[in-house]
């Protein structure tokens, strides 16, 4: 699987993905379930770098103290909207409002969409941002197609 990073907007990154075959129904459940799933993990600030002490405290994790006052006192770091994912022909792709999430949620999605790869659905490529010259996203830069309007 290639992964490419293209011009990216936090706020308004298109995510798109590229099969070896057109996607069956359960291909397309999996896919659609990664996607949902990470965006829920950022709606809720999980992906916050600020906040790491587990991650940073190495190995030995045996009776570390949590610092909760860390959790309180880091800025915010939330991803905001999301599309539905369309499909057309052996492509797949999703808008997000990435918000104030950090970068580290797309190294988190590229490792998912990588294990998705190996295990369940042949993905040809993976392109983080841009625009495909060969299907145009719409004028507004967002999906016509919302199937959740996750604000709240």
């Amino acid at each position: 699987m290639q992964v490419e990073f293209r011009e990216c907007d936090f706020f308004d990154l298109w995510i798109w993905v590229e099969l070896e075959t057109v996607p069956s129904q359960m291909e397309q459940q999996y896919l659609e379930e990664v996607f949902s799933s990470w965006f829920f993990l950022g709606k809720l600030g999980g992906f916050n770098a600020e906040n790491l002490q587990v991650q940073e405290t190495g190995l030995e994790i045996s009776y570390m103290d949590y610092e909760m006052d860390v959790v309180d006192n880091v800025m915010m770091s939330v991803m905001h909207n999301m599309s539905a994912v369309e499909y057309e022909g052996m492509w797949a792709r999703c808008w997000f409002d990435l918000g104030t999430t950090d970068a580290l949620a797309l190294d988190v999605l590229v490792n998912a969409i990588a294990q998705l790869n190996q295990d369940f659905v042949a993905i040809r490529s993976l392109k983080i941002g841009g625009e495909n010259p060969d299907w145009p996203i719409p004028g507004d830069h967002r999906s016509s197609f919302y199937e959740q309007d996750y604000d709240a």
